[in-house]
């Protein structure tokens, strides 16, 4: 039978390669998996898929028996993280992000497990998984251990990019605090300081369900996941757990942050009105004083006088200073 060369797949078909017993892989074209897997010597099927033809999924549904629902999930997306079994295979959906165009932008990873084949659907914003790839090749008594393996490989990889997109966000909180006491206000720190909090709580949205995803896989009976590969997954949800945590921590610092921000302003704002007093309340003695002397009147008390002009102007210049120290040492001037 002619086999077509593996660089003849389909764009959406980013890698489609068998994996020996001993680790060793050989990269085929989506039409002859049926033939690299027609004899059980322990090897198994990798295919990675990016946004596929609904015809590429019809054909890895004909060829691994997938079920419907599965592959209807995986043709559409916008699902949620969950696990789901299917006979003898189990449908997992994962949240990944990435940063374009320093924003976090958000996809999803398809994920078909069975006994001799790992199929990975990505969906909108995800990096490659060429890395996770490369380093399960780089480990091959425990890439023996089957497709399970590179599940584990492929998950640790999407928690392990949440990890700097969240220390990002962490140094951009650092640096907001500190522009938060500044003396000036700046509405631009509570806008970047609402739109990390808003980051924060979709990234939240995604990475907690996430632990449920990778706690059922510890936990579940099936027997494509072995007890080996299990502690591995074990690790990445220990990963997971201390990400959600972090997220929570930083939501409730910004919330503080916006807090703290608020009742600045509000203190500054006080400020202003204080020293804004303090003044009136210099110009109202003069004011007062001149205005009593306005008034068309004989009986004034040194209308007459030669040196009442003077007096008056020393009189009203007692009472401002005065009220000028006197407002300087409660802090209102």
């Amino acid at each position: 039978m002619h086999k077509a060369p593996a660089s003849a797949n389909p764009a959406c078909v980013v890698n489609c390669v068998v994996y020996a017993k001993d680790g060793s892989r050989r990269d085929i074209h989506i039409d002859d998996i049926s033939d690299a897997l027609a004899v059980d010597d322990g090897s198994f099927a990798w295919i990675g898929l990016y946004e596929p033809a609904e015809t590429i999924l019809e054909k890895l549904q004909e060829e691994f028996g997938l079920h419907d629902l599965a592959i209807e999930d995986a043709q559409k997306a916008h699902q949620r993280p969950k696990v789901e079994a299917y006979g003898n295979s189990l449908f997992i959906v994962a949240s990944t992000a990435q940063v374009v165009e320093e924003r976090i932008a958000y996809g999803e990873t398809h994920i078909f497990l069975g006994p001799r084949y790992l199929v990975t659907v990505r969906h909108g914003a995800s990096l490659s998984y060429a890395p996770a790839r490369a380093r399960v090749e780089r480990e091959p008594e425990l890439l023996a251990l089957g497709p399970s393996y590179g599940l584990y490989a492929v998950l640790d990889a999407i928690v392990d990019n949440y990890i700097p997109i969240v220390g990002e966000s962490k140094q951009t909180l650092l640096r907001l605090e500190k522009d938060i006491v500044k003396d000036t206000f700046d509405r631009r720190i509570v806008i970047r300081l609402y739109d990390l909090k808003r980051e924060l709580t979709y990234m939240r949205v995604n990475v907690t369900p996430m632990q449920d995803v990778l706690a059922q896989l510890v936990r579940t009976g099936s027997t494509l996941i072995p007890e080996e590969v299990r502690l591995y997954l074990r690790d990445v949800l220990d990963h997971s757990v201390r990400l959600n945590d972090t997220i929570d921590a930083m939501r409730d610092m910004l919330g503080t942050a916006l807090g703290v921000n608020q009742a600045l302003v509000t203190l500054r704002q006080g400020e202003v009105v204080k020293r804004l007093a303090g003044w009136a309340a210099l110009l109202a003695a003069p004011t007062l004083i001149a205005s009593w002397y306005g008034m068309n009147f004989d009986a004034m008390p040194e209308l007459h006088g030669k040196y009442s002009y003077l007096v008056l102007i020393g009189v009203v210049g007692t009472v401002v200073a005065g009220l000028y120290v006197y407002l300087k040492r409660i802090r209102w001037l």
